[in-house]
């Protein structure tokens, strides 16, 4: 009985090592079916899944239009404007893969711009890029925005999105800020605009249950942002699942209940 028991404790502390184990995945997209230079885009408010996170599309059959996330492998990085604003301001996904996620975080959309994941992760990475709409929007300005750092080039221009950890009660857990173009250097050489995946960490955010996404730019107006508040999302990794408080709670009372009858037997 004695030895019984003891082995059921170590099975289950196996259990809950292996569950997290087992959950580590990358979001590459690359299992969503497309065809060439083309996006998934219902006009459905629905979601769609790779790895372990779940994106939400939000569409609105008023206006035709949509926000939050959609899916695409297109890469025109010559045509400006809204026509081509599923497409990767680069000549493919991260990694050189060849799908990857658009999100439009829209300022008009109730909801926040949304992941989620069935169970709390902790986080690797995320690649990240500018969609080729808002880059050349940034590059040569357009009817809404301008030229990112003016007539003279000094213009102290920037567009960020930022990276806001979810806890499971809906507390934050952190913050992790993506510049997508800076022009705030003294030298105006060192002014860039994003046209490369950059692979950001995302580890200091801890355990998160959600990630939510902002978007700042130096040139707004009496409507918010001009710059068009669209990016591009690659190669998601998650380092392992965190098993949920109330879960986590009940395998240590199952652990410290068979300590017990152990205990009892000794003393018997």
């Amino acid at each position: 009985m004695q030895h019984t028991l003891i082995g059921a404790c170590l099975a289950l502390c196996a259990t809950l090592g292996a569950s997290s184990a087992q959950a580590a995945t990358t979001s590459t997209f690359e299992e969503l079916a497309l065809a060439p230079s083309s996006h998934y885009f219902p006009q459905a408010s629905t979601t769609f899944t790779s790895g372990a996170a779940t994106f939400s599309h939000a569409y609105s059959s008023d206006y035709g239009s949509w926000s939050q996330w959609v899916y695409s492998n297109e890469t025109d990085t010559t045509t400006a404007g809204y026509e081509n604003q599923f497409s990767v301001f680069n000549s493919s996904g991260a990694a050189q893969s060849s799908n990857f996620a658009i999100a439009y975080v829209s300022s008009y959309e109730p909801e926040p711009t949304t992941i989620t994941f069935a169970a709390p992760v902790q986080l690797n990475s995320v690649a990240l890029t500018n969609t080729t709409y808002a880059a050349l929007s940034m590059q040569q300005g357009d009817s809404f925005a301008k030229k990112f750092g003016g007539i003279s080039g000094n213009d102290a221009d920037y567009f960020y999105v930022s990276i806001i950890g979810k806890a499971f009660d809906g507390s934050t857990t952190g913050t992790v800020d993506v510049y997508l173009a800076d022009y705030r250097f003294g030298d105006n050489s060192q002014d860039y605009i994003l046209d490369q995946w950059l692979t950001v960490n995302l580890s200091s955010l801890g355990t998160v249950s959600s990630l939510q996404f902002e978007m700042y730019s130096s040139d707004t107006g009496l409507y918010g942002i001009n710059t068009p508040t669209y990016f591009a999302l690659d190669n998601l990794s998650v380092a392992a699942a965190v098993p949920e408080p109330s879960t986590a709670w009940l395998s240590l009372a199952g652990v410290g209940l068979m300590a017990a009858a152990l205990r009892r037997r000794k003393l018997a």
